[in-house]
Parts: structure tokens; C-alpha cells; sequence
């Protein structure tokens, strides 16, 4: 079972207006909520995949009973620890810009913030524990490290799936897999990351240090692999981008997947970049039959060793 662990999700409401006035009146076009957070999508296109999966985290109020009823909707398992407060709602306005707005995170107790330490320890080395998104400040700051080793220390895999100083903080526990996107990994090294080679360089560093997999996502200049077989290139396939929003996460959800289906690494990152491509160029998060048609036009080489 591939478990998803969202510290702080939300309900993502999305407000599309024409041409929206700041400090005026705006009558919105539309409007849809999601349930939103990194481990809750990477669940949902789990599923979609075909994997079992199940989304834990914690979830209070009436937006966290509409987190679960979204995910019974889908058909995804789910076992989120129950909180006193209420869920937070982000906002999307899309206009003629993109403006977000994101809701402030309750606060998770002691006893909460021990439930779910229990949970994780329940696990097997059969399981996987993905920990992705932001942690709510409430919760101690090496939080996201204790759910680790409570996992790591039944055999699971661990995939950590954030940014800045939370994922830095987390390199020691050397995870599974992680998946920067090169500008996230530009700050994470105090560098500069334009082009493949420099991303590959880079990412070989983090495998070196005793990350088993690496993916750097690099928008419509594809993406990077590296593990310690070698580093390999793909070509972003053509299309046209309706969303981004979920790519990533698409990503990840693909790579383990196919892990999980026994498949090789650099394989899996064949269906990874399907995967992201797949949701890019969809309204929602890719179907299988999406990432299906779009696997046989990405472009996979292996880069060449140094030296040779």
C-alpha cells in the first residue's frame, strides 16, 4: 500500500473571472473546489493508476468532511487523523493574472500529532509512506522526520515530496525518492540551474549524499533522472498546457506506481514524465488513459558517463 501523508490540506476553491477589479464588485464566472495537497493528489492519480493507496493527515470541520467525501467519491482509502479545528480553504482566482490566497493551517495537539505518529508506525515493508506540502506550525519542526523513522523503522519506503528548508531538513534521512523541480533545487544548493547537464550534475550530489532516486522537473524543458545506475534526459512531448497545477505531483504518483508494479527506475521515470504531461495537459489530474497516450511520445536518453 502506497500511503500518502498531507499535513495541511485544504479545499482548493477556484474563481475564474473575466477581468477581475481589485476593491470592486467581481462576479465570478464559475467556481469549483477540490480537495487539494500534494499527498492528497498524488493518491488520487495513484488510484487512477490502478495502485492501492490511502491518504492519511489530519482533517477537521466541515472542510475536512469534504476532503473525505471527495476521496470516497474517487474511490480512495483514507485515514486521516480528526482535529478540533477547521480544514483551511485556499482560494485560486484566475483572471487575467493567477492570484492565490492561501488559508491559514488549524492547529494540530499533541494527542492529533501522536495519532498519526501511531498510524505511521503501523506500516510494513510492503507499504510506502509519502510525506508531501507543508507542515503546519503548529506541529514540532522535525514532525515530518519522526512520522519517517516511525515508517523506516517497520521497512518502508519513504518519498518526501517538498521544498525549501523543509526539504533540506529532511535530506539526512536519505529517502527513496524526492522530486525538485530545478528551481527548487537551484535554492536548495545556493546555485544556478539552466540546462540538464547542470541539473543532472546537481542531482548526482544528492545520490552521492545517499538519495536513492531523483527527479528534477524542469517545465517544458522535460526532466532529469539520476540514480546511481547513470542519469538520464526526457523531452518534454508537444501538447497544449491547460493546467499545471497537480504536474508534479502526477509525477510522483507515476514513478511509484510503476516501482511498486516492479518495474526499473528509469523506467518508471518514462511514466513519470507521461504522468506530469499527461495532468498538464488536462483540465484535472491525468486519467490512465491519458498518461497511456502520452507515454509514447516522451523522449527518455541516457546521458553519457564522464570520460567516455
Amino acid at each position: 500500500m502506497i500511503y500518502t501523508c498531507t499535513l495541511n490540506p485544504a479545499v482548493d476553491y477556484v474563481v475564474r473571472v473575466e477581468d477581475f477589479q481589485a476593491g470592486g464588485l467581481n462576479r465570478s464566472e464559475s467556481a469549483d473546489m477540490y480537495a487539494g495537497g500534494k499527498g492528497i493528489n498524488v493518491s488520487r492519480v495513484l488510484k487512477r493508476l490502478g495502485s492501492d493507496t490511502c491518504a492519511i493527515g489530519f482533517a477537521g470541520g466541515f472542510t475536512g468532511e469534504f476532503i473525505k467525501n471527495e476521496l470516497d467519491r474517487e474511490g480512495v482509502f483514507h485515514r486521516f487523523a480528526s482535529i478540533q479545528g477547521v480544514t483551511r480553504i485556499n482560494v485560486k482566482l484566475k483572471s487575467n493574472t493567477e492570484t492565490e490566497i492561501n488559508g491559514p493551517a488549524p492547529a494540530i495537539s499533541e494527542e492529533d500529532a501522536n495519532r498519526l505518529v501511531q498510524l505511521t508506525s503501523e506500516l510494513t515493508e510492503r507499504d510506502w509512506l509519502h510525506i508531501g506540502g507543508s507542515v503546519p506550525s503548529s506541529l514540532p519542526a522535525d514532525y515530518a522526520g519522526t512520522l519517517i523513522d516511525a515508517a523506516r523503522n517497520k521497512g518502508a519506503r519513504v518519498v518526501v515530496d517538498t521544498s525549501g528548508a523543509a526539504l533540506k531538513g529532511l535530506l539526512p534521512y536519505n529517502p527513496f525518492f524526492i522530486k525538485p523541480n530545478h528551481h527548487e533545487l537551484s535554492e536548495l544548493f545556493d546555485t544556478e540551474i539552466n540546462t540538464k547537464e547542470e541539473a543532472a550534475l546537481i542531482a548526482k550530489k544528492l545520490v552521492d549524499g545517499g538519495i536513492e532516486n531523483v527527479i528534477v522537473s524542469m517545465g517544458g524543458d522535460g526532466a532529469v533522472f539520476v540514480n546511481k545506475e547513470g542519469a538520464y534526459y526526457a523531452e518534454s512531448p508537444k501538447g497544449t498546457v491547460k493546467n499545471t497545477v497537480g504536474s508534479g505531483d502526477s509525477m510522483v504518483a507515476a514513478f511509484m506506481a510503476k516501482i511498486d508494479a516492479g518495474l526499473k527506475p528509469h523506467e518508471a521515470f518514462h511514466w513519470a514524465v507521461a504522468a506530469g504531461s499527461a495532468t498538464a495537459f488536462s483540465d484535472d489530474l491525468c486519467t490512465k488513459a491519458e498518461v497511456e497516450d502520452v507515454y509514447s511520445r516522451v523522449s527518455i536518453v541516457k546521458a553519457e558517463q564522464e570520460g567516455k
